[in-house]
């Protein structure tokens, strides 16, 4: 049991966090200044021997100019992402090649302009390719190790890694709208696998003078997200899964990760308030990746300001990396100006990107300055990662119940009944988890999509 680190709505605020870092080239996060954080990737293309020159260039290509458009708006500082793909991870010497050119080339950019950067390195984790995943072994555990204990000797600043640890249970839980298995797969399996996961990762970083920053609930809560936009599943199940997923996420900081959290971790708020980490967000400029009903809410406490990742393929203006940086600068300027100019009116602005989303969906409600500080009380009171998914769950129907009661929230007829299904699925939750991976493991359904010996689960 612990005390949030953020008890006062008057300091929820972006761009200021209890626990800033220090990253790469004198970057600051977090420490009173909203910093753009740029993320690129490949057009469909196969990765292979013949097309890697190719595959090089396009990474050049894209950081070069990325950087000169961040000289030439003259940005406080620039967080970089590259998250690997696939098969970046499963041969890591090309992973760890393109990340020595991104590196490099930021380290240039330092040298000649003086431009504050840090790169973010990302494995892709690609352990769920095999079915059921070997968490804890194999090949595609030993190349995501070989990736991130090699990151820092290649240019990497930070590391981070969106795990998929109980994702393989929660899948087929979402589209079924059985909150039993969902709170399995999040509060069970996916802190078990965060655990071993990032005790190894913070290990590595030590080692190597580098920042564990943190993971990413988007394999659960991004899917929820994107299913309920596809009118899959309801949107109350999708917010619930939300909150849901904030435990999980805390286990990286819980065991040595400092932050920035992950740009797709909307849960990033409950990060911030609980344990005081600078968190990296995304919304409107995340459009390129995906659509939200998080646009501007979504900012209202972030430290990093993020597009989620974008093709480089042309636009009118030029490539569209270059054109993601320019709209996250300038939506960057703005936070930092209201900083500048008085903490009433940064309160304001604030509070104006959260009144804009919240009342429209539930998915945008759990994430309002004053929702995420109540319920983060009632997750950090609680004495263990599944206690404290179990409270998530249960302070978040309470809440979106009396937000709905009282108009505030407007919530479509169709969703009312689930509100109330998945309060009295709520009502039958066990009290131990042991009570649950014991009625887990009785399910054949569940016992074929996972090896309960990759949890540490006998």
């Amino acid at each position: 049991m612990a005390e949030p680190a953020v008890e006062s709505l008057e300091g929820f605020i972006f761009g200021n966090a209890p626990k800033p870092v220090c990253c790469g080239s004198d970057l600051v996060v977090g420490g009173g200044c909203v910093v753009p954080e740029i993320n690129f990737t490949l057009p469909p293309i196969d990765i292979d021997d013949e097309t890697w020159v190719e595959v090089r260039r396009q990474y050049e290509e894209m950081i070069v100019s990325v950087l000169g458009r961040a000289v030439a708006l003259e940005v406080p500082g620039l967080l970089v992402e590259f998250e690997t793909l696939p098969p970046m991870t499963d041969r890591p010497a090309w992973g760890l090649e393109i990340t020595r050119l991104l590196s490099d080339r930021m380290a240039e950019s330092h040298a000649k302009h003086g431009l504050k950067t840090a790169l973010r390195l990302t494995p892709n984790d690609t352990r769920e390719f095999e079915r059921p995943p070997r968490m804890r072994s194999g090949e595609h555990w030993d190349h995501m190790l070989e990736v991130i204990g090699r990151a820092a000797e290649h240019g990497a600043d930070l590391i981070a890694v969106e795990s998929t640890g109980g994702k393989e249970v929660c899948d087929e839980a979402l589209v079924e709208a059985d909150l039993a298995k969902i709170v399995f797969a999040l509060g069970i399996l996916g802190v078990r696998d965060m655990e071993f996961l990032w005790r190894h990762i913070v290990r590595e970083c030590r080692s190597q003078g580098i920042v564990p920053s943190g993971d990413s609930a988007c394999g659960f809560a991004n899917t929820a997200m994107v299913l309920a936009d596809r009118k899959m599943i309801p949107t109350v199940l999708a917010a619930v899964v939300r909150v849901a997923s904030v435990p999980r996420s805390l286990t990286a900081y819980r065991v040595g990760a400092v932050g920035p959290s992950k740009d797709c971790a909307y849960e990033g708020p409950y990060l911030k308030a609980i344990e005081g980490v600078p968190i990296s967000m995304e919304g409107r400029t995340a459009a390129c990746a995906h659509l939200s009903p998080l646009g501007n809410i979504s900012q209202a406490v972030c430290d990093c300001w993020s597009n989620e990742s974008v093709q480089n393929v042309q636009m009118l203006s030029g490539r569209a990396p270059r054109m993601c940086l320019e709209q996250l600068v300038y939506d960057c300027r703005l936070l930092n100006t209201a900083l500048s100019s008085s903490p009433n009116q940064a309160v304001q602005l604030r509070d104006w990107l959260s009144d804009s989303d919240a009342p429209l969906d539930p998915q945008a409600w759990v994430l309002r300055p004053d929702v995420v500080l109540r319920l983060s009380a009632e997750i950090a009171a609680s004495d263990s990662p599944y206690r404290q998914t179990t409270a998530a769950v249960g302070a978040t129907l309470r809440e979106l119940r009396a937000a709905s009661t009282s108009g505030q929230l407007r919530l479509p007829a169709r969703e009312s009944p689930w509100l109330d299904r998945l309060e009295e699925e709520f009502s039958r939750l066990p009290e131990r988890e042991e009570e649950l991976i014991e009625k887990m493991l009785t399910d054949p359904s569940i016992r074929k999509r996972f090896a309960p010996e990759e949890y540490g689960i006998d």
